[in-house]
């Protein structure tokens, strides 16, 4: 009974949070859509797809096609047209190729709106293999048009890859990040003994877990064939990634503490270590065994 009762509180939370979603959208059109300067406006994320939807934690994407950028990047006087700003604040997008402007509403209503210029749209078709394969990862997945005065949502949806062919990495690829990998793990204890507990925990934590996470995807689409669903910048890594990882992670990342950071640097060393070599044993690349044993010897003796 308890287990029922918690799905629909869920379920009544989700419907309330959507509700108030909504009308922050309907506001948005209604204040957006007569303006001229505002070409074409849509949704992505969550509140557009159908696989993983939003649910009660889910903030709101929202795409603005302008005439006008700097407008909506420079100021923020136009989001109160919206509803009642907590705060707000301008951040590149997650491809770093555009500017978003982020509000948070009264509510904890949290919305991305990233500005793209309208000349821009034309020339989505020139995208390179691995701007296009991240278009297909976020607009591929779903998108709701607000209202589009040009026609602009046909091209961004005929610029998408009908099919995104991924690409196991080269030997040399392979090679490289399994080098950056040992080289930073290095470069931590280094600062570690130094005193420098920021930086080495923040290398740790930080870059080391973005090559991780690499290792990651490759590993499971070597394991499951290249058509295997990684997401993006490891969203839904729970769902995808070898459980053996989920298990793992939990003990390779730090408090801020000089015997944590030594801790969670040797998990993490560990937790590499074989996702590298099964993946690189899938591949056919040899892993770098050598270099990781002196690696592995010199942070052990430094950090015993």
């Amino acid at each position: 009974m308890k287990l029922k009762s918690d799905r629909m509180k869920k379920r009544t939370e989700d419907s309330e949070s959507n509700a108030l979603y909504e009308e922050l959208i309907t506001q948005f059109t209604v204040w957006a859509s007569p303006r001229t300067d505002v070409r074409a406006a849509f949704i992505i994320g969550s509140r557009a797809r159908t696989e993983y939807p939003a649910d009660e934690w889910a903030d709101l994407d929202i795409i603005i096609v302008t005439t006008d950028p700097d407008y909506y990047i420079e100021n923020s006087e136009w989001v109160q047209n919206i509803g009642t700003p907590l705060l707000t604040f301008e951040e590149p997008t997650a491809t770093g190729d555009n500017k978003e402007r982020r509000v948070l509403f009264e509510g904890m209503l949290d919305v991305d709106f990233a500005i793209v210029p309208e000349e821009k749209v034309e020339f989505l078709h020139k995208m390179p293999p691995e701007a296009a394969a991240q278009l297909a990862d976020t607009v591929g997945r779903g998108i709701r048009v607000l209202f589009d005065k040009d026609g602009i949502t046909e091209k961004v949806l005929t610029s998408i890859p009908s099919e995104v062919v991924y690409h196991p990495p080269t030997e040399k690829e392979y090679h490289e990040l399994v080098s950056d990998f040992l080289y930073h793990c290095v470069w931590t204890v280094k600062h570690l003994r130094r005193g420098e507990l920021w930086w080495s925990k923040s290398c740790c934590d930080s870059y080391l877990k973005r090559l991780l996470l690499t290792m990651v995807e490759w590993h499971s689409r070597a394991v499951h064939g290249p058509e295997y669903d990684t997401w993006f910048r490891g969203r839904f890594l729970e769902k995808w990634a070898d459980p053996r990882v989920l298990k793992e992670l939990r003990e390779a990342f730090a408090y801020y503490d000089e015997k944590d950071v030594k801790r969670a640097l040797m998990k993490s060393m560990g937790l590499f270590r074989w996702l590298a070599m099964e993946t690189g044993e899938i591949l056919s690349y040899p892993y770098l065994t050598e270099a990781d044993k002196r690696v592995t010897l010199w942070v052990e003796s430094q950090l015993s």
